[in-house]
């Protein structure tokens, strides 16, 4: 399974690959080193959208599940909320999911620039924060930018109530994804370093 508008990218170098390969085969122009490296170029960069697209189905984890694939950079409780931040790198699946079951209140962007996603001044890049209404109480998740990643896409609308799991956006090229949790309600079970899955990966539980 593709994300939403991947083929805007695989199409063209699919394309372009199919069509190289249909002249050399049909014979219509001479096989040549310059039209195979064409063809390796055009296959390659077809492949590499492909993987990035890539949306496998997930099976909800229990508690909070993170919202991004990648590895847990912080987990830092600010006042009354814990932030969890994870990193996403080229090779990760980059649909993010919703990681409670609620409703969308709020989409906010905000932010300027595209420093680099793992740093702490990140949290000031172009952004997009989707505020939720959920049974733990209000719950974020947020979008942000990094030095390749300038895409922020949102699969869901204002109003839309979603369970813990299914497709909520994606960023195009990587960056980080953070969800900001209440305090007084969720408690973190990861670490930095740790490696997560989004929608399966239970990164808090819920607070007795």
């Amino acid at each position: 399974m593709f994300a939403p508008g991947a083929g805007r990218f695989v199409g063209p170098p699919a394309g372009v690959a199919v069509v190289l390969l249909g002249l050399v085969v049909l014979r219509v122009v001479p096989a040549s080193a310059y039209l195979l490296g064409l063809f390796a170029v055009a296959l390659g960069v077809a492949l590499f959208f492909a993987v990035f697209f890539r949306d496998p189905d997930r099976t909800p984890g229990g508690g909070v599940v993170s919202a991004a694939d990648g590895r847990v950079r912080a987990v830092e409780r600010e006042g009354e909320r814990w932030r969890v931040s994870v990193f996403m790198n080229a090779s990760n699946v980059h649909v993010n999911r919703f990681p409670v079951t609620g409703r969308v209140d709020a989409i906010v962007v905000s932010g300027a620039g595209h420093r680099p996603a793992y740093r702490d001044d990140a949290r000031h890049n172009l952004q997009q924060c989707f505020q939720l209404s959920t049974a733990l109480g209000p719950v974020e998740v947020v979008q942000m930018t990094g030095i390749f990643a300038r895409r922020l896409v949102s699969l869901v609308d204002v109003g839309a109530e979603r369970q813990k799991g299914e497709r909520l956006g994606m960023i195009v090229l990587g960056s980080r994804v953070d969800v900001l949790l209440p305090a007084a309600r969720a408690a973190p079970t990861v670490r930095v370093g740790e490696v997560v899955h989004a929608g399966s990966s239970t990164i808090a539980r819920e607070s007795s």
